[in-house]
C-alpha cells in the first residue's frame, strides 16, 4: 500500500532539481506521520536535505509528550526535528484556532531556506471542510477554489501533495506503520466550525455520498481555473486604468458593474487589502468614484481608505495626520523622517545644479508646515502664492499635505520636497543637493 500511495506523492511534486531540500510542518498527528515517513523516502531517493518542524503551542498539557513523540519519530526516521515554542493571547477576541495557525505559518516562514519546499499534510477532507466553510462565510471563487497544491512561500515554495488523498486511506497506511502518532484532544471540540464539521456534519455527508469529497475536490478545481481566468481579466483591465498605483476612473465607467467589481478587488488584493463586501464595493463606486466633483470622498475598507482626487482613486492608510516635527540636518546627513514617510538627505559640493550652500546663520532644518499666511516663489515664477495653491498645481492630493518634507534654511522655506526650490536659493554650480528617499507606503 506504501509503495502505491508514495507513487501518487512523487507524482504530485515537482521536479526534485528544482529543490534545495525539504521541511515538513510534523504536528505528530496521523496525517503528518505519513507525510514525513514518505518525504523521508523522497529526499533519500533524490539526496536532498530533510527537516521536521513541530509547533509546541502549549494549550494542552499533553503538548510535552507530543513534543517527545515527535522527537522518537523523527530519530527512527534519522530527520533532524526543530521544536518551535509559541505563546498565544488568550481572550484578544481573535479565535485560538487563527493565532495557532498564523503562528504555526510564522515559524515555518522563518525556517524555510531559499528554494526550500515546505510540505503540509493537507488531504481530500481538509479540502472539503475548507469548502464548506467558505460557503459558510459567503466565499467567492478564490475561497470555493480551496487550498492549491503548490504555490510561492517564504523563501521557497509551499506543497500540499496529499490534497487528492483521503483521510481514510492515510488511516490505513498510519496503521501498518510502526511510528504510532499524537491524538489532539481539541480535535473533539465541536465548538471548533472544522472541528464541528468533521464530527458530526462531514460523516453525515459521505454517509450519504461515498464520493463527497472527491467531487467536492472537482468543483474547487474548477473554480480555481474560473478564478484565474477572471484574475487574467482584471489583470489586463489594471493595465488599461492604472496610474502608478492608482486607479483612473474614466476607464472604469466604460467597464459593465461586474467586470469594474472584479478590477476593483483585484487593485484592492494588489495592494494589501482585506476583500469587502458587494455592498462596500457599491458605495466604493457611488460614494467616492461618482462623488460631486467639488467633493472630497473617502470610504474606509477596514487596514485601507478609498480617496479620490483629479480622476483618480487612492488607495491609502486611515487617518493620516500632519506631522510637526521640526528635524535638524546638516550637510552630509540622512536623517529618518516620521510616520514611515521614509529619509531626506542634504550631499555638498555636486556638480550642476543645486542648492546654495546655506550661510553661517542659516542652519538647515527639515519641517512639514509653513507660518499661517507665508507666501512662496518657486524658482521661475513671477510672482508668489501660498502652499496650498502650489501644491494643488503640482497635484499633490490633499492628505499628502502636511505630509510632505520642506527643507528650511534658518526660517526661510529653500525647497519644498522634489516640487520646486524657492527663489534666491537656487545655484547654477557647486551647490547642495537636497533628496528625500520616499517610503513604498509613503502615502
Amino acid at each position: 500500500m506504501i509503495s502505491r500511495m508514495y507513487s501518487r506523492f512523487c507524482q504530485t511534486l515537482p521536479a526534485p532539481e528544482g529543490s534545495s531540500g525539504l521541511l515538513v510542518a510534523f504536528s505528530g498527528g496521523l496525517d503528518s506521520t505519513v507525510l514525513l515517513v514518505l518525504a523521508a523516502q523522497f529526499a533519500h531517493e533524490h539526496g536532498l536535505g530533510l527537516r521536521a518542524l513541530h509547533v509546541h503551542h502549549g494549550l494542552s498539557p499533553h503538548a510535552n509528550d507530543w513534543v517527545r513523540h515527535c522527537e522518537g519519530v523523527c530519530q527512527r526516521l534519522a530527520v533532524p526535528l526543530i521544536v518551535e515554542r509559541v505563546q498565544l493571547a488568550l481572550g484578544n477576541g481573535e479565535s485560538l484556532e487563527a493565532q495557532a495557525r498564523e503562528a504555526r505559518y510564522e515559524r515555518l516562514a522563518a525556517h524555510l531556506g531559499e528554494g526550500e519546499w515546505l510540505l503540509t499534510a493537507h488531504h481530500q477532507d481538509d479540502q472539503l471542510e475548507t469548502l464548506l466553510l467558505a460557503l459558510k462565510r459567503g466565499a467567492g471563487l478564490r475561497g470555493l477554489a480551496g487550498m492549491v497544491p503548490n504555490q510561492p512561500f517564504a523563501a521557497g515554495r509551499l506543497l500540499r501533495p496529499l490534497l487528492e488523498t483521503g483521510r481514510r486511506e492515510l488511516a490505513e497506511l498510519a496503521d501498518t506503520l510502526p511510528y504510532g502518532w499524537v491524538e489532539d484532544e481539541s480535535n473533539q471540540d465541536t465548538e471548533y466550525d472544522r472541528n464541528f464539521l468533521r464530527q458530526q456534519l462531514i460523516p453525515q455527508l459521505k454517509a450519504r455520498w461515498p464520493a463527497m469529497a472527491q467531487t467536492a475536490a472537482r468543483s474547487m478545481a474548477i473554480c480555481a481555473e474560473q478564478e484565474a481566468l477572471i484574475t487574467e481579466l482584471a489583470e489586463a483591465d489594471w493595465l488599461q486604468a492604472r496610474e502608478g498605483e492608482a486607479l483612473r476612473i474614466a476607464p472604469l465607467l466604460a467597464l459593465s458593474a461586474i467586470r469594474r467589481n472584479n478590477l476593483l478587488r483585484h487593485w484592492i488584493r494588489r495592494q494589501g487589502g482585506d476583500m469587502p463586501s458587494r455592498e462596500l464595493l457599491g458605495l466604493l463606486w457611488q460614494e467616492v468614484a461618482l462623488a460631486r466633483e467639488d467633493a472630497n470622498p473617502q470610504l474606509r475598507l477596514n487596514t485601507l481608505e478609498c480617496r479620490r482626487f483629479q480622476g483618480q482613486l487612492h488607495l491609502v492608510r486611515p487617518n493620516l495626520a500632519p506631522c510637526h516635527e521640526v528635524l535638524p540636518i546638516r550637510i552630509g546627513e540622512t536623517v529618518a523622517l516620521p510616520d514611515g514617510l521614509g529619509h531626506v538627505s542634504v550631499q555638498g559640493n555636486v556638480a550642476g545644479e543645486g542648492l546654495r550652500a546655506p550661510r553661517s546663520d542659516e542652519p538647515l532644518s527639515v519641517r512639514f508646515q509653513v507660518a499661517a499666511g507665508c507666501m512662496l516663489k518657486p524658482v521661475g515664477r513671477g510672482g508668489s502664492r501660498r502652499l496650498k495653491k502650489l501644491l494643488q498645481e503640482h497635484g499633490v492630493p490633499s492628505w499628502q499635505r502636511g505630509r510632505l518634507p520642506i527643507l528650511y534654511y534658518g526660517e526661510q522655506v529653500a525647497a519644498v520636497a522634489a516640487l520646486f526650490v524657492c527663489d534666491g536659493f537656487l545655484a547654477q554650480e557647486g551647490g547642495i543637493h537636497w533628496h528625500w528617499q520616499q517610503a513604498a507606503a509613503a502615502e
